[in-house]
């Protein structure tokens, strides 16, 4: 038996309400419901995290320091399961017709987080690995905390100060609590209310450039997920690598990565300021670029095809001057080559590739 220490990020995503759900469920009905939740949860977070093991009601998955770059990817792909948990849990009571108390009790069903960044280490026993130490014992302890006594809230993701901070997330927006624990001490905890993230995550698309109003196109075939993508596209250093844009973040409502952000883009002497105008995680994201004829908009779609992405950038031009709107197509082809778009695209996809090797 070998044991090896690492830093890394360890999340518990936890069903919350199964037990009360359980006792009140036909036993058969209520395992199938639970074996589906727990399958998609999994199957989502698994996008970016390595699964440790399933615990009866709550999936335990880890991820080493060096595989999480940008933190921000962690908090999107922790929403954007909620999303998919959401979207499975009113799918599945919407459309049965079961009259049983399992199927008809669906909706008291919820599902939380817990993460926390600290040492752990993995050993292997009769071929499982097994994640031990004390960072292991309190993100399981943090499912006993104070959230739904003193704010009501079933559907939250939990992080420590150690998470968020590892993350380089501001705690601006988070409930700011302090759990104490036994042996453990006193432990300080961010959290965010998921409820109101999914409402704004599945609201209809505001900012969309669809094919009929773009006045180019490039699509790109690149040899990852779509999580893998998103931030090569969104990190500011990855995107340096293979954009030759220096990104430099101005706005960040509630300290982070959303609408209304705004990035400063240098690129030799040339300044864009860039707008965030849609942004829905590992879907598509809308930006506008400030050119000095008018400005740019670029909605960039992911589309998973297995474990590759095809990327497709649609970019309208909106030129300051009527008078050059019967040009408006002419000039961004002008742009695309000024700028090499698609060159940059190609190096985009050598990155990836070389990364995943």
């Amino acid at each position: 038996m070998e044991t090896k220490t690492q830093r890394g990020y360890l999340v518990l995503a936890d069903i919350s309400g199964f037990t009360s759900y359980l006792a009140k469920s036909e036993l058969d009905h209520a395992l199938g419901i639970l074996r589906d939740l727990l399958e998609v949860t999994s199957t989502s977070l698994r996008s970016l995290l390595d699964l440790s093991k399933l615990e009866g009601d709550a999936v335990f998955l880890y991820a080493s320091e060096s595989k999480v770059r940008r933190g921000e990817t962690l908090l999107e792909v922790v929403e954007s399961t909620y999303v998919t948990f959401r979207r499975r849990l009113d799918a599945v009571h919407g459309r049965t017709k079961c009259s049983c108390k399992a199927c008809g009790n669906i909706p008291s069903l919820d599902l939380k987080f817990m993460t926390h960044f600290g040492e752990y280490g993995v050993q292997t026993i009769a071929g499982t690995i097994e994640l031990i130490g004390s960072d292991v014992n309190l993100v399981h302890r943090l499912l006993k905390n104070r959230i739904s006594d003193t704010v009501g809230w079933r559907g939250y993701a939990l992080f420590t100060k150690q998470a968020l901070e590892q993350m380089g997330i501001s705690a601006e927006g988070f409930l700011q609590n302090e759990e104490m624990y036994d042996h453990l001490g006193s432990v300080a905890t961010y959290t965010t209310h998921l409820h109101e993230r999914f409402e704004e995550l599945t609201a209809a698309r505001r900012f969309f450039l669809e094919p009929k109003d773009a006045h180019m196109s490039v699509e790109k075939d690149l040899p990852a997920p779509p999580v893998v993508v998103w931030e090569w596209l969104n990190d500011p250093a990855k995107r340096e690598l293979w954009s030759g844009l220096t990104v430099k973040p101005l706005v960040r409502p509630k300290g982070r990565t959303m609408e209304g952000a705004r990035n400063h883009c240098v690129h030799g002497k040339e300044v864009i300021v860039e707008d965030i105008l849609d942004w829905r995680p590992f879907d598509y994201f809308t930006v506008r670029s400030a050119a000095p004829l008018g400005d740019i908009v670029t909605t960039m779609t992911l589309e998973a095809n297995g474990e590759r992405t095809r990327l497709v950038d649609r970019t309208r031009f909106e030129p300051k001057s009527p008078l050059l709107k019967p040009f408006s197509k002419l000039l961004l082809r002008m742009m695309y080559r000024v700028f090499k778009i698609e060159q940059r695209y190609s190096a985009l996809e050598q990155r990836i590739a070389t990364s995943t090797k």
